[in-house]
């Protein structure tokens, strides 16, 4: 069984269409490409309560669950306050985040930006001595900064301790309606009821009209459904398999 994630894009600005989220696609591939199975993608405001009550539904319902966004100094960075209001718990300045911050502004640093010291309590710092500013975490909660460059920084860093047993993919391309097919992708499903199995269809591209993908944890589960979709489909409508 796949280890479940949950990813939350919390920002306003997402919302209102003043900026694209990025974070959401590249955090979904990443951790399928580490046998993560994501369940769910939610964009939600910069509001607290908003933020503290999708935190708890998700770290209850998914075994994995990153935010990104509402993490540094100004009036819309709640995040962190969030996540402690979600698990009943405070918030304190951590000491090695301090130092951080204090060398990096030097004397001049104000209070706005101690507040990015500032972490749930009885949270922790992961990818410690391999990231200047580690990630901070609670319990299943990864909590990233919004800034997409930032996030990729220091998600590359601690990557691997998510990693499980990889996704099985095979692709097969079609000539044809979705609609000529869709009896045979029913029938696979019935035989073989784990089988995770996409129907793309592709738009003005000379060479195929349908893309189908077939995905499980299990080689042999992946090859026994592929070897029964093909012997259901019109050899004519097959363009290649990959």
């Amino acid at each position: 069984m796949a280890k479940t994630a949950g990813i939350l894009i919390i920002g306003s600005e997402v919302l209102s269409g003043k900026v694209v989220d990025q974070n959401s696609t590249y955090l979904a591939g990443e951790l399928r490409a580490l046998g993560v199975d994501v369940q769910r993608i939610t964009t939600i405001p910069d509001d607290a309560e908003i933020i503290a009550q999708d935190v708890r539904t998700f770290a209850e319902q998914y075994d994995l669950v990153f935010t990104t966004g509402g993490v540094g100094p100004t009036h819309d960075d709640v995040t962190i306050a969030a996540v402690a209001q979600a698990f009943g718990c405070g918030v304190v300045r951590h000491p090695l985040l301090e130092d951080v911050l204090r060398r990096h502004y030097g004397e001049g640093i104000t209070a706005a930006q101690l507040r990015m010291a500032e972490m749930p309590e009885g949270g922790r710092l992961v990818g410690e001595g391999d990231l200047s500013f580690p990630v901070v975490a609670v319990r299943n909660v990864y909590i990233f900064p919004g800034i997409p460059e930032i996030v990729r920084r220091k998600f590359e860093r601690i990557r691997e301790q998510f990693r499980e047993q990889p996704f099985i993919l095979r692709r097969v391309f079609l000539r044809c309606d979705e609609g000529q097919i869709t009896d045979d992708l029913h029938a696979v499903l019935d035989r073989f009821p784990d089988l995770q199995l996409g129907s793309y269809p592709i738009l003005n591209n000379p060479e195929h009209s349908v893309i189908l993908t077939l995905e499980s944890k299990s080689p042999e589960y992946v090859e026994h459904a592929l070897r029964f979709l093909l012997d259901r489909l019109p050899p004519p409508s097959i363009v290649r398999i990959e």
